[in-house]
């Protein structure tokens, strides 16, 4: 009897996990782009953790608790964007990781994960069939007190990721900064903006507004109001995409 019991036990565990899993599939707004290389599908995990699949390849950026990866593949290559606690966490990083999982970050980040590749901003190289670019990403302003900034310039990485003739940018945690304003020919930006720790809805779109992305998706927004940017894009040509980076855990 105790055996029946343990195997229905178990069944019902299995069934509780794959319904489970399907459930959080559903319920994370994957985004499919067209590219000259095939579809890049992205999904946004939660706040500042996103998935990439391409190619039969995957990449995850800033994999970090709470986020749940349940029903996600493994990570190929990990992007760290800084050394903060929602953007490093080497127990979510060996989470999301397999054999020869491979790791590029800023080198202030590298400091805690030994086993990353440091790249700089302004660095540039190839992995398989992406291009990967390391953006500035800082504060001009805001900081925990006077004289001191929360983020640094030259500390952490933005990343553009180009695949098949399209450029994908992830700002990190930043400001308007004038290296972003410059960004040329952009088809998808995901742009942060919470406080007091980068921006606000308003000046993310003012910042948005000159580099002209073809597409902007607010991220790492917890407590702004992403409608509000959508609202100041509106008559731009800039496509707005509001998606929940915040589901009930």
């Amino acid at each position: 009897m105790k055996s029946i019991l343990s195997v229905i036990a178990c069944a019902v565990m299995t069934l509780f996990t794959v319904v489970a899993q399907a459930q959080m599939q559903m319920a994370r707004p994957a985004q499919t782009f067209d590219t000259s290389a095939g579809p890049v599908k992205i999904t946004p995990v939660y706040h500042a953790s996103v998935e990439i699949e391409a190619g039969g390849k995957v990449i995850v950026l800033d994999p970090a608790k709470p986020a749940m990866f349940m029903g996600l593949p493994p990570a190929d290559l990990i992007l760290i964007t800084d050394i903060h606690g929602d953007h490093m966490d080497p127990d979510m990083i060996k989470t999301v990781s397999k054999a020869g999982t491979e790791i590029i970050a800023p080198p202030a980040v590298v400091k805690t994960v030994t086993t990353a590749s440091p790249m700089s901003n302004g660095e540039k190289k190839m992995w398989g069939a992406w291009s990967i670019e390391a953006i500035p990403m800082y504060n001009l302003t805001r900081g925990p007190e006077p004289g001191k900034l929360y983020h640094d310039k030259g500390r952490g990485d933005g990343y553009i990721l180009t695949y098949g003739g399209k450029r994908f940018y992830f700002s990190g945690d930043t400001e308007g900064i004038p290296e972003m304003r410059a960004l040329k020919n952009i088809d998808v930006a995901f742009v942060c903006m919470n406080l007091p720790y980068t921006m606000t809805a308003e000046e993310a779109a003012d910042a948005v507004k000159a580099f002209h992305p073809k597409i902007a998706i607010p991220y790492h927004s917890k407590g702004q109001d992403a409608a509000v940017f959508q609202k100041s894009l509106a008559g731009t040509g800039i496509e707005v995409r509001v998606l929940d980076w915040y589901p009930k855990m």
